[in-house]
């Protein structure tokens, strides 16, 4: 667990059903009322980002997050198959569960 006061860039939160990624944050201390935490979260699944306030001491469960590069090889029926490049173990995953974004580019 992690509370809101503890919050640095890059740390994985589970919030409200999904799971966040903290991309900036600032403690605010107002002249009157109590402090709190303004954030910046982005969506892993979807790529949606928000901002909300928190109480500092707002507690939230962290999420590990491995990431690993996969190699696509190929589709079998609903099924599509990858690699992991590094262990070479290999995967199926039906559509549903493949989030498909656009290729970086390199200038």
């Amino acid at each position: 667990m992690v509370d809101a006061g503890s919050f640095k860039n890059g740390i994985t939160i589970q919030y409200e059903n999904g799971i966040w990624q903290v991309i900036e944050f600032q403690h605010v201390k107002p002249g009157k009322g109590s402090p709190f935490v303004r954030a910046k979260l982005k969506n892993i699944i979807s790529g949606g980002v928000i901002e909300n306030s928190f109480r500092p001491t707002e507690k939230f469960d962290l999420a590990h997050i491995d990431r690993s590069e996969y190699q696509y090889l190929y589709a079998d029926g609903d099924l599509y198959n990858f690699m992991n490049t590094e262990t070479y173990d290999q995967i199926a995953l039906s559509l549903s569960l493949i989030h498909i974004s656009e290729p970086t580019r390199r200038s």
